[in-house]
């Protein structure tokens, strides 16, 4: 089955605009289909869950049907499936939770590559009883994780680490499973970041040996929310702080107030939305599979145009994005040349392709970059050979006005 991107293009209303967007990993577009599960959700009858009118089961239909597209996307149970305001936010639940348990000499070991959603609520909790943070550091030169010292970095007093599935900014894929197989080796919990690597791969949380996983819907398609995979008896063995009325069951105990019934419906339409790509063989996990083959062979061809057409401006950008496992998102360096300042070139052309360091503390300073930032491209399916076409003409434009 061949990927048909003007078809898959249609169904965003907001390329109409005439934007290319570059900006997939700071969220992507939304279909129409997302939109309209949302506002066909909001507009059926709808009050809190039970089982005795319309209104009642159609709220109760929307978490049930939540759980288990993101099951099927996540492959693992809808019973370990929690919803929050933002992958942030589950970050710091967890950790605070998690902190609970521990306690001078005990060690949490983040990482130089990560996100900072994923570093400084682990950072903060450790702090706050006394355990001691280490970490896994970046090769600048690779640009990725240098594990060289692995199994002294993660040992007997180790309790969790936190790493990510695919840099936000360098779009480096580290290998997680071998991270994930030491850490339990030892006796800690693995919580690993997926929510640039879910917007591009298919995702096996098992494999990749995560105790907690979380991704951001809107990153790929879906609306403004966060997701937390676990196993359910992981999730049976913690104790979070809750309300007396509210349910003690899992997951919903980890879910504080009423759920955003027509959000978790549009979260679930981008899950559809995405099994829809592929084939219609199999269940939805197969087509969702099949889907990201797709997906990923449409994004790594754009990708490798995108790198050529850099390449060609010779000594002048640096492509910091070089790990031999990543996702198509490339960050550039100038040299002479602000980035911010080729930024606003490009969206006068209506390109958004924006400058900045997007959270990545660490991996910025471990980038020696200074107080610099560059210019990240980060590709989505929508994205066309058009958009590359308007993006390498107008980077050269400003490098040639400079």
């Amino acid at each position: 089955m061949a990927f048909d991107v003007a078809a898959l293009r249609a169904q965003f209303p907001a390329l109409e605009s005439g934007i290319a967007h570059f900006d997939g990993p700071g969220g992507t577009q939304t279909p129409s289909v997302v939109a309209e599960a949302i506002t066909n959700t909001l507009l059926a009858p709808l009050s809190n869950r039970g089982p005795l009118v319309a209104s009642e089961r159609n709220a109760d239909t929307v978490v049930d049907e939540f759980r288990l597209a993101y099951a099927d996307l996540l492959g693992v149970s809808p019973r370990g499936i929690v919803i929050g305001r933002s992958a942030t936010q589950i970050a710091y639940d967890v950790a605070r939770l998690l902190a609970k348990s521990w306690g001078p000499g005990d060690e949490v070991v983040v990482s130089r590559l990560d996100h900072d959603s994923n570093v400084r609520p682990w950072v903060q909790a450790a702090e706050a009883v006394g355990a001691t943070v280490v970490w896994l550091p970046l090769d600048a030169v690779t640009a990725d994780l240098d594990l060289s010292g692995l199994d002294e970095v993660i040992n007997y007093r180790t309790r969790l680490v936190a790493v990510t599935a695919a840099s936000n900014l360098l779009g480096t894929k580290p290998p997680v499973a071998r991270i994930a197989r030491r850490a339990h080796d030892v006796g800690a919990l693995v919580y690993v970041d997926g929510v640039h690597h879910a917007a591009h791969a298919s995702v096996d949380v098992g494999a990749l040996g995560a105790d907690f996983f979380t991704c951001s819907p809107y990153k790929f398609f879906g609306p403004h929310c966060g997701v937390l995979a676990a196993d359910p008896e992981l999730l049976e063995s913690l104790h979070p702080d809750k309300l007396i009325p509210s349910t003690n069951r899992v997951p919903e105990r980890f879910e504080l107030g009423t759920l955003p019934y027509e959000i978790m419906a549009g979260a679930t339409a981008a899950v559809d939305f995405i099994a829809g790509i592929g084939p219609d063989v199999g269940s939805r996990r197969d087509r969702i599979v099949a889907a990201h083959h797709l997906i990923d062979e449409h994004e790594v061809r754009l990708r490798r145009r995108v790198e050529a057409g850099f390449a060609r401006f010779g000594d002048r950008v640096r492509c910091h994005s070089v790990a031999g496992e990543r996702t198509p998102t490339l960050f550039f360096t100038f040299r002479g040349v602000d980035a911010s300042a080729v930024y606003r070139s490009l969206a006068a052309r209506d390109v958004l392709a924006p400058a900045g360091g997007f959270y990545a503390h660490e991996a910025i300073r471990a980038l020696d970059l200074g107080t610099d930032t560059g210019l990240r491209v980060g590709l989505a399916a929508y994205n066309d050979d058009t958009d590359i076409d308007r993006l390498l003409a107008g980077v050269a434009d400003h490098l040639q006005g400079t």
